[in-house]
């Protein structure tokens, strides 16, 4: 962090008033990632706001502020569409930290050569490039972000970043601990009632023997215990949950790895009572011992019968 980035820091230390919402300015080259960064961000539960004017980011703070609890993270994603916005957005910067508000700066750079490889794979024009060359642009715009550069929080050169890289670092900066969990909803449902047309991964334990021909277990339903132990008790049971987690830590790391972080599993019995849901209510407890796992558990046809 730089001077200029550290005085702001103290500043807004010493003032609490706005210490309830964080402020994030997303800014940089075109090309270097800005979409990428603001599509994270909402990922990790901020309130993002593309091109907003330099004069109303106060505003839209204040109304964040007054929102009780609504909304807590505003980022505004700023470029040169708008061409006079530096100067305006530096004084923004510097009355949201008078008024406590602790605004950072990410600023996305790249190097010439690969902003222009970056525009020849997508066929654009560059924003500043007018009747020039696309370097003229470039280094036209590179120019004029110098002094927002120089106040950046977090700078990020991103000439050799791929998108997962870079949603690691914006992760890494601007998540929470919460906002980094992996949030996973277990599913139970009955095949006769069809499957759920939102979920990521379905498995079917029709493969257990259904407790409906059992009269004792007939009226009782999986979240009862002797359907619970009845189901869990039968061969292939446990090994069954023994390897459906084992895949899903595989499946869960590459999803992170791809930024995703809502899985909904799927876990389908004939009418979703007995075998479906003592099956989804033990895969759910097995889950929600894993790090970084935050579980809840649907069950969506239980009553229906």
């Amino acid at each position: 962090m730089n001077s200029a980035a550290a005085d702001r820091a103290d500043a807004a230390e010493e003032d609490g008033r706005g210490s309830g919402m964080e402020v994030a300015v997303v800014t940089g080259l075109s090309g270097a990632g800005r979409s990428t960064a603001a599509k994270c961000l909402e990922d990790l539960g901020w309130f993002v706001v593309d091109n907003l004017p330099p004069e109303l980011i106060s505003t839209m703070v204040e109304l964040g502020a007054q929102s009780r609890g609504a909304i807590t993270k505003v980022a505004v994603v700023m470029d040169v569409r708008s061409r006079a916005f530096t100067d305006d957005l530096s004084s923004v910067i510097k009355g949201l930290d008078m008024r406590g508000y602790k605004p950072r700066v990410l600023f996305l750079e790249a190097t010439d050569a690969v902003l222009i490889r970056r525009f020849d794979q997508v066929r654009r024009g560059h924003p500043m490039q007018g009747d020039g060359r696309l370097v003229d642009g470039i280094g036209a715009e590179r120019a004029l972000l110098e002094p927002l550069r120089a106040e950046a929080d977090l700078l990020l050169d991103t000439s050799s970043l791929s998108v997962h890289d870079l949603r690691a670092k914006i992760e890494d900066a601007f998540g929470s601990e919460a906002s980094a969990q992996t949030r996973v909803t277990v599913l139970s449902f009955g095949y006769k009632y069809g499957l759920p047309m939102d979920s990521d991964l379905v498995m079917d334990v029709r493969f257990l023997p259904n407790p409906f021909w059992i009269p004792e277990l007939r009226d009782h339903s999986g979240l009862d215990t002797e359907v619970r132990n009845y189901v869990l008790g039968q061969e292939g049971a446990e090994e069954f949950l023994d390897r459906y987690q084992d895949l899903l830590r595989l499946i869960g790391a590459g999803y992170k790895r791809e930024g995703k972080r809502y899985l909904t599993l799927a876990i389908g019995c004939t009418g979703g009572k007995h075998r479906s849901v003592a099956i989804s209510e033990e895969l759910a407890n097995r889950l929600s011992k894993e790090d970084g796992t935050a579980v809840k558990v649907v069950h969506r046809d239980l009553g229906r019968e």
